[in-house]
């Protein structure tokens, strides 16, 4: 019998279609004809890397890159650990939040259980999960936040893990210290909850919670950071989970060892000592997320506008076609139909300068749709 791959794959994997990441910059730039490619669609930090990180990166010696790294990160688990006041034995870091993600699921989930977390929010929790055989019940958003009622109406006997996305992607929205614990006392540790606070660093807001500060009390929280956002160092793919030590433990039995390499290791313990690079970018996000506000409202387009360095504007016509438009004028920015925002683009908050650039863009193509409705082929 002639081998035939499929055979061996299971019937859920069948199901899905590969992500197919965007094509490099310059081939990009090719393709729709311009000569300048602003990416305002992963909601990258446009100042880069703190100088100190920076300068770990220029002066790295080449050697070090013959040698594995350390194979739990045992440096920046104790940093971390120094910064938020607890023990090393409490962080788990990761190839990215997409791996530790991994690492929670096949720590806790087996075939027959679920997770629960919202329709419109990062599809990655939802992806691995289903990747892996276990069901995601997706509760709806209400007034564009995670509704703490209809995720708690969602979980059974077979539920092991609920997400939230605190701020959430892309909504901004957030839960509140009061709403988070009264949820975590409703869920009376039936389940693991995972706080995602990649964007914590850009909320600016007296009432948002730290999560790391529950995780004594609550041992079924976990917590995920990222440094990918207001580090910059989203090239590096590095992250990490906070927890209690007993929970940490046992996501500790599925993760992979040297999956971080020496060189994000080492930028990471550079960039945690950076309280300005904090600053710097909150002043830009927030300069920038006034300025685009004001011209959404002039130009007649809702826009959903909260924490964290993104806003989501409503486009007129189909979001596919307003990002191959924007395109041309050399502005990449996220489409929302995948985040089932149909007609709905993200855009990453850059410099005030790009911003104006962005809007003489987006002026240009209403311009080109208008006319078009108005004298069609």
């Amino acid at each position: 019998m002639k081998f035939q791959p499929s055979m061996l794959v299971p019937d859920f994997v069948r199901t899905f279609e590969p992500y197919i990441p965007s094509q490099p910059d310059h081939v990009l730039k090719q393709r729709f004809g311009v000569d300048h490619l602003y990416r305002l669609n992963n909601n990258e930090n446009p100042l880069g890397p703190p100088p100190a990180a920076a300068s770990i990166l220029r002066s790295m010696d080449p050697m070090m890159v013959s040698r594995y790294p350390s194979g739990d990160a045992s440096d920046l688990r104790t940093k971390l650990a120094h910064h938020l006041d607890m023990g090393p034995d409490q962080i788990v870091p990761g190839n990215g939040a997409t791996e530790i993600i991994q690492f929670v699921i096949k720590a806790f989930c087996e075939s027959g259980d679920n997770i629960v977390t919202a329709d419109k929010t990062f599809a990655v929790y939802e992806w691995v999960a289903e990747f892996s055989g276990i069901e995601s019940r997706l509760t709806p958003l209400r007034d564009n936040r995670f509704d703490p009622k209809a995720l708690l109406s969602f979980i059974d006997r077979r539920t092991k893990i609920v997400f939230v996305c605190n701020p959430n992607n892309p909504t901004g929205t957030y839960w509140t210290l009061q709403e988070l614990d009264d949820f975590m006392q409703h869920v009376d540790g039936r389940c693991i909850v995972v706080l995602d606070e990649a964007y914590c660093e850009f909320v600016e807001e007296p009432d948002f919670p730290d999560g790391s500060l529950l995780v004594e009390k609550y041992p079924n929280l976990l917590v995920f950071r990222t440094f990918s956002k207001m580090y910059a160092l989203a090239g590096l793919r590095i992250g990490y989970l906070i927890g209690h030590p007993a929970t940490v433990y046992d996501v500790c039995r599925t993760r992979i060892v040297y999956s971080t390499n020496v060189i994000a290791q080492q930028a990471a313990l550079a960039a945690l000592d950076d309280k300005e690079h904090i600053t710097r970018t909150r002043n830009m996000v927030r300069e920038s997320r006034n300025y685009l506000e004001k011209e959404f409202e002039r130009l007649g387009l809702p826009c959903i506008s909260g924490q964290g360095n993104y806003i989501v504007a409503r486009m007129p016509f189909n979001d596919q076609l307003a990002y191959r438009m924007l395109m041309k004028q050399g502005m990449m920015v996220r489409t929302m139909t995948g985040f089932r925002f149909p007609n709905h683009i993200r855009i990453t908050l850059h410099s005030k300068p790009v911003m104006q650039r962005f809007i003489n863009a987006l002026e240009h193509v209403l311009d080109q749709w208008s006319a078009s409705t108005r004298n069609p082929v």
